[in-house]
This record gives structure tokens, sequence and C-alpha cells, in this order.
């Protein structure tokens, strides 16, 4: 019975977006409420919780010291890693990273990493010998859809509450001293994701309507509305022209949600 109401309930979805409207009231380019809280997890260098709609998702963000990339000896180090916890979904199952989960980490990396969203040459300890590792990791509590946007908006704001330890080189050793600073910040991307329904395209799509999109396309714009990532996914296809269209609406979007991290 359940499935059949699911069928029901997917076809009216469709039907209103034919229309111009969606089954949750909104409009096709409006989102959920938004909440982002900072500094939910005590013992991490930064951290924060953002719910969009009932989709809830928390970023933790961990520094540690290591040795950097042989191909950017001056430059500090950058991992994502993205965790689809069971409890949040029936879809979800414990075990190793599927890949579902390893695309949402891809997705918001490539956000903050070709934004330039950190300094990271401001991460180098010793030129070839010790950098900075910055490690975020994203937890999915709640899956009420587009997890992108929730994930890429709790890493960003987790983030910006970071605290790096203060520190000295003496002697070729570094020395921990008092007192800590922000982490060297230059821009906030925003990630903006779109849902195509029956030819026609919807902002932050919620989980009943990725069950019935043709595809999905993310785009991640930086402060100055510079698209600095893309992401498509589904089976289905974007034509020129929606592309274009999604292009203006995200970046218009995307200057309204940046909102969400000023504090």
């Amino acid at each position: 019975m359940s499935s059949v109401i699911t069928r029901v309930k997917q076809k009216q979805i469709a039907q209103l977006v034919a229309k111009g409207k969606r089954l949750d009231g909104r409009g096709l380019m409006d989102y959920r409420e938004i909440k982002v809280e900072q500094g939910v997890i005590e013992r991490a260098e930064g951290s924060a919780r953002v719910l969009l709609g009932r989709t809830e998702v928390v970023a933790g963000i961990k520094i540690e010291t290591g040795e950097p990339f042989s191909d950017t000896p001056n430059a500090g180090v950058l991992t994502v890693n993205a965790e689809l916890v069971p409890l949040a979904s029936p879809v979800f199952e414990p075990g190793p990273p599927d890949e579902n989960s390893i695309e949402l980490a891809r997705i918001v990396d490539r956000g903050i990493r070709e934004s330039k969203a950190i300094d990271v040459e401001k991460l180098c300890i010793e030129p070839g010998k010790k950098v900075f590792i910055i490690f975020i990791d994203v937890y999915v509590l709640n899956h009420d859809g587009n997890l992108i946007d929730a994930s890429a908006l709790a890493a960003m704001a987790a983030l910006l509450n970071t605290k790096m330890f203060n520190y000295e080189i003496e002697e070729g050793e570094m020395k921990i001293k008092s007192g800590y600073t922000p982490l060297p910040i230059k821009r906030r991307p925003i990630t903006v994701t779109f849902a195509k329904i029956n030819d026609v395209l919807v902002v932050d799509p919620w989980l009943e309507e990725e069950q019935v999109m043709d595809a999905r396309l993310s785009l991640a714009i930086d402060d100055e509305g510079d698209i600095c990532a893309a992401q498509k996914g589904g089976g289905g296809y974007f034509t020129p022209e929606q592309v274009l269209e999604a292009v203006k609406i995200a970046k218009e979007k995307a200057g309204e949600r940046r909102k969400n991290l000023d504090w």
C-alpha cells in the first residue's frame, strides 16, 4: 500500500510542478527554511549544524600537522569526508562509504577548493616539510532531500567557526603558544542545487522531488558571483538554455543565502 501511495504522490508532484507549484507550497525557486548554528561540537576546532527544512547536517573541523603534497610544498592540505548516518534514512546502510557519500564529499570539497575559500599558503609551517591539514567531516543526521546544499553550507559555516592554535618556530621546531587565530578564509562559496522535473527546474528539491527528478545540477558560486564548481547528477539532461537559466538563478540565490553566513 505504501508504494502505491508513493506513486500517487510522485505523480502529484510532477503535475504540480508542470503548473508552477510544489506540494509543500513553495514557489519553484524558493528554498525551505534555513537555520545555521555554529560551535555545536565542543572538541572540534570548528563546527556547524544546518537545518534545511527537515534535512539536518552537522560538519566538524579538525586540524593536524603533516607533510604537504610534493607539487604544492608551500600549501596546506584540505580533505573532506561525508558520512550518511544510517539513522538519517532507511536507505543509508552502515559500512564503508558508498558512491553517494563519496560524491557528496567531492562536491563539498570542490566548491571550497576551487573557490579558493581557504588561503592554503597561510597554512604552511615549514615549506616542503610541515603544513596544517584541515579535515572537514560532514555527517548527515536526517535526510529529507538536497544534502548537497545543506552539507556545503554546514562545511563553510564550520570553517568560519574554526580557530587555529598560535605557534612559533624555534630552532626548526614548532612550539605551540597561547591563544588562537581564525582560519584564513578568503571566500564563502554557496552551492545551489536544481532538480529537473518534467522539463521544469526547481531549486532545493526535497526528498520526494528527488525521487521523481530527471536530473540534478549543483552550482557553487563564490562571493564575486562566479561559478567555481558544477556537478550534474541523474540520468537526464539539461538543455543549454536550462543551464543558462540555472546559472542566473544560482547567482541570485547564492547572494541571498550567503546572509546565512553573516554573523
